[in-house]
């Protein structure tokens, strides 16, 4: 019965960490704001205004879920904790498993809490857009790009979040040469902001008939999303070049055929989005108006820069020395942060969207800097 009293020793270690997350989360300040938002609901006309109404709903859901996922965990540490103290009392070590299973779980949703309360950025808590570009190398890049366009979108299915395709350009025989989602969630963007960047992928390529090794490269943009009315980020007609065109790429349910797709330019930066996946011209052009407020927002706080006129236009190089992660497939099984120094060998789960421990050593890196 040696493991029951090592892991009630555990949860009582854990139990001062709880209530330091407590603090660390507002839980107090939380409820109260519950409460006011609530009563501000029940008051006569406020359905009324569909905008306020909707904005008030989303903050209340924020709310909500953060103060019930404490409680959530709170529960979780007594039970297991109860669990501890009835196997001791009754020598019962067929509870074992479950305490281990029980205890594992508890430790990442702490883990992971704590570090959402380090998601402190101006836009942390906003949805996030990625956009996928396919580096120098034709298909066995683009094939690449599609890898991680699936990675990303499995690892927002685990957590919860909603994914919407916002443009998406297939390859010429294979993946992608762009494409571009948006993961809707509470601090998508906190949580992601550190997958921005340049990707290397080293493998043997399905492609090639004589079996050898590649390198490709491909890169993620990750910008937080920014609504109409941030007057921080200011869209003004003089300094956009509108472009209608026709979709193209090989299609299937991704594109729409008629002369509806939208390119906005933005004269000051250069900065160029695109816009394909909806059927309407007008659609299109309000998912091209949020990726360049997302993208002006994600270069004004990458670069500390004081206002949006200082933002010159960058273009990220997707190329050898430039990247910030690599997966290798051959001759070993290895993805390694080249930031962090984060890695794991466990490449097929990673590729299946499990980000976390690359996300949580950026986090945990940022807040000792």
């Amino acid at each position: 019965m040696l493991e029951f009293e090592e892991y009630k020793g555990k949860l009582n270690a854990a139990k001062p960490t709880l209530e330091v997350l407590r603090g660390a989360l507002k839980l107090e300040a939380a409820q109260k704001e519950i409460e006011e938002l609530e009563a501000a609901s029940e008051r006569e006309g406020f359905w009324n205004d569909v905008a306020n109404s909707q904005k008030v709903q989303k903050r209340l859901k924020v709310l909500k879920t953060k103060v019930e996922g404490y409680q959530k965990l709170c529960s979780a540490w007594d039970d297991l904790y109860a669990l501890c103290e009835m196997a001791l009392e009754e020598n019962d070590d067929s509870m074992l498993e479950e305490l281990k299973e029980g205890f594992e779980d508890f430790s990442e949703k702490a883990e992971s809490m704590r570090l959402s309360t380090l998601l402190t950025g101006e836009y942390d808590a906003n949805n996030a857009i990625l956009t996928f570009h396919a580096g120098a190398g034709g298909t066995e890049a683009q094939d690449w790009a599609s890898m991680l366009y699936r990675m990303y979108n499995m690892w927002a299915e685990r957590h919860g979040y909603k994914v919407k395709v916002m443009d998406y350009l297939d390859g010429d025989e294979a993946g992608l040469k762009s494409a571009t989602i948006m993961i809707e969630g509470e601090n998508a963007y906190g949580f992601l902001r550190s997958e921005h960047g340049v990707h290397r992928l080293v493998r043997v390529s399905p492609f090639d008939a004589a079996g050898r090794r590649h390198t490709s490269f491909a890169a993620v943009e990750v910008m937080p999303e920014i609504s109409a009315d941030d007057t921080e980020i200011e869209l003004r007609d003089e300094d956009i070049e509108m472009q209608v065109y026709r979709s193209s790429g090989a299609g299937g349910q991704k594109v729409n055929k008629t002369s509806s797709a939208v390119r906005l330019i933005h004269k000051p930066t250069g900065i160029v989005v695109s816009s394909q996946v909806e059927r309407s011209h007008f659609q299109n052009l309000e998912n091209c108006k949020n990726m360049l407020r997302a993208r002006l927002a994600e270069i004004k706080e990458r670069e500390h820069l004081e206002k949006i006129s200082d933002i010159k236009g960058v273009q990220m190089k997707i190329e050898w020395g430039s990247q910030i992660r690599s997966y290798v497939f051959m001759p070993y099984q290895l993805v390694k942060d080249l930031r962090t120094e984060y890695e794991t060998g466990a490449i097929q789960s990673v590729m299946d969207g499990d980000l976390d421990g690359f996300i949580n050593a950026f986090l945990s890196m940022r807040a000792a800097s």
